[in-house]
């Protein structure tokens, strides 16, 4: 652990998977795709947590997570979770079945998003970060900055790429400022883009 200004970066501190999906949940369920999922507001808001929560709980088993808390009170600001695509992972636990409970009339449009994305991915050995997550309150002040970096010196030092999509104009360029490219771009049907990003290890 160690401190950034008035920060705490942690590497998968003994922190609930509820309070990590709380952070996504709040940074993602109003964004563009979430939107373009599920359109009701009402419908979108009571399902997004158990939907994030499904990946959380995966990433948490198999990968890699980061989060930023606030010095004084420990409150999670954001949080970043990687998995590592160098072996084969095991699958999201009962994934179909909790799927069509959570997303209810969605669930044709979680199944095109999941193989439009499918589709898109590399092959090869690499880390996927499959999200980075600042609460809304706490956005612009630089810990996606933070997070992006502590994970892309290890996988400098390891000579390993990093994958992503990004799922806004505002993310892309966060992105490419830390080194990722375009690779292609993801059109769902009347929805939003989704920029599929490779960033190669650094000297």
């Amino acid at each position: 652990m160690y401190k950034v200004k008035d920060l705490v970066i942690r590497d998968l501190a003994p922190v609930s998977a509820g309070a990590i999906t709380e952070v996504v949940d709040l940074a993602m369920r109003d964004g563009l795709v979430a939107t373009w999922l599920q359109p009701d507001t009402v419908a979108r808001h009571r399902g997004s947590t158990d939907y994030f929560a499904i990946f959380v709980e995966h990433i948490l088993r198999c990968g890699d997570v980061y989060t930023t808390a606030e010095g004084g009170t420990g409150r999670l600001t954001g949080a970043a979770l990687w998995l590592p695509m160098t072996t084969e992972l095991p699958a999201l636990l009962d994934y179909e079945h909790r799927i069509k409970e959570i997303a209810g009339d969605a669930y044709d449009r979680v199944c095109e998003l999941d193989a439009a994305l499918d589709a898109e991915h590399p092959a090869g050995d690499h880390h996927y970060l499959a999200y980075l997550a600042v609460r809304p309150d706490q956005q612009g002040r630089g810990l996606g900055s933070t997070l992006l970096r502590r994970h892309h010196r290890r996988l400098d030092a390891a000579g390993l790429p990093a994958y992503l999509e990004a799922n806004d104009p505002r993310n892309r360029d966060l992105y490419l400022r830390h080194g990722y490219q375009v690779r292609s771009v993801i059109e769902l049907p009347d929805g939003p883009p989704l920029w599929c990003m490779w960033r190669p290890p650094m000297e």
